[in-house]
């Protein structure tokens, strides 16, 4: 298996008996549990929504579309889900400039020329899981730290003298470090300096869910990161997160938890990239249909460099690629909000916010405790300040990303709630 995934790293001060478990279960398959298993208290629901999702990827073949298959989903007013396996098809990429002026026009009409901001806050980097791909994976050597309430306000605070109003609060998956309570009291202080509170942090049950949302929470993103249940078998090696099921059903247990969205995501590059579109589109289409007062939001992050390993890269999802699927996103989800993350440059960032994505990140730290030195500009790593997840290559402020998406014409909005 090592030889086959070029992901896989030896922490340089990991125990001997922490290296061969690792390597037990790099190589052995027989010695992982079953990525269909459920684990003790994880909450099972009825999988139609996945039985539909994963029917229509199973048996997408996207070298089977054709020109004219493309050509009559551009012509539909509101394609259907053969429509958007065209339009992700290989077939589709001499139209990418007809998209592009499509998905524009659609935008603009649902949207208007905002783009809303926010900003993550990493609350802790310590993880249970084994996830060859992923900086905090248990078995990386990186520095760990988990903020305090007192250390976690004042990230806040600092993050809030900017003028943000929405953040998104994360943390690596261990409910041992990260209880649901530790989650629960940052979403309470989190309410008190924004109007937004976003989670993205380990699946929880129906009941969870509702207890972070009476905590302050508004909305859930979860990334299934591949929906290529063999491909995911291999890359999750130990921990909750190996369950491939239960993960795919959060979003709709965050519904039924009172959340008011969620958002959906494949990580592109881990798999076939345009089969783990095709389920993360249908995956948001198919909740929209069951549960439609809810918001639903899209992101499309590709593969980046983690520490420990900079050859992690997306194996082959290009720029025109990555543009291809927001299009065709757009075009078959025209009311669904689309993030396009800082881990894409500036560059891209600023063309794709007029063509099809509604909401981009800025003042992006993806370590633990360090937003007052990336804030004031200092050079080098805040002292005790944990690890980061991935490199970003889009490290703009708030106050630059405002300037420079008004400068394209846009008008950069913060908060379009009211609560009464």
């Amino acid at each position: 298996m090592s030889g086959e995934n070029s992901f896989f790293v030896d922490g340089k001060h990991l125990s001997e008996a922490a290296l061969a478990r690792k390597h037990q279960l790099e190589n052995n398959p027989a010695m992982r549990k079953s990525p269909l298993e459920y684990l003790p208290g994880m909450e099972e629901i009825e999988p139609d929504i996945r039985s539909r999702v994963m029917g229509h990827v199973d048996s997408y073949q996207p070298e089977q579309y054709t020109a004219v298959d493309v050509r009559r989903a551009l012509n539909r007013n509101r394609p259907d889900e053969e429509d958007l396996k065209a339009l992700l098809s290989p077939a589709a990429a001499p139209f990418l400039e007809e998209m592009a002026q499509k998905a524009r026009n659609l935008t603009s009409r649902h949207f208007g020329n905002t783009v809303y901001m926010f900003t993550p806050l990493y609350l802790a980097n310590y993880c249970e899981n084994y996830c060859i791909y992923c900086g905090f994976n248990c078995y990386n050597d990186i520095q760990r730290v988990q903020l305090t309430s007192e250390q976690m306000e004042h990230e806040m605070q600092v993050i809030a003298s900017s003028g943000m109003e929405e953040i998104l609060l994360l943390t690596g998956e261990s409910r041992g470090k990260s209880s649901l309570e530790y989650i629960g009291g940052a979403c309470r202080l989190a309410r008190k300096y924004f109007r937004n509170v976003g989670l993205e942090i380990y699946p929880v049950n129906t009941e969870e869910y509702r207890y972070l949302h009476e905590c302050g929470a508004d909305y859930v993103t979860v990334f299934q990161e591949t929906y290529d249940l063999a491909k995911y078998e291999q890359l999750h090696l130990a921990g909750h997160k190996r369950v491939w099921p239960y993960r795919f059903d959060a979003q709709e247990r965050a519904l039924r938890g009172g959340m008011r969205g969620v958002a959906f995501s494949a990580l592109l590059g881990l798999s076939d990239f345009r089969r783990d579109a095709l389920a993360t589109a249908l995956h948001a289409y198919y909740i929209q249909r069951k549960y439609p007062w809810a918001e639903i939001s899209l992101s499309c992050p590709r593969l980046r460099p983690i520490i420990n390993n900079d050859s992690i890269n997306p194996q082959d999802v290009g720029e025109r690629q990555l543009c291809q699927i927001l299009c065709a996103y757009r075009l078959f989800l025209p009311y669904a909000g689309i993030t396009v993350s800082s881990r894409e440059s500036a560059s891209f960032r600023n063309g794709i916010v007029k063509i099809a994505a509604t909401k981009v990140s800025a003042g992006v730290s993806t370590g633990i405790g360090d937003h007052e030195s990336k804030y004031e500009g200092r050079e080098g790593v805040q002292e005790n300040a944990g690890d980061e997840q991935f490199e970003i290559q889009d490290s703009r402020s708030l106050q630059k990303m405002t300037a420079d998406m008004s400068s394209e014409g846009l008008q950069p909005v913060l908060n379009d709630y009211l609560y009464v």
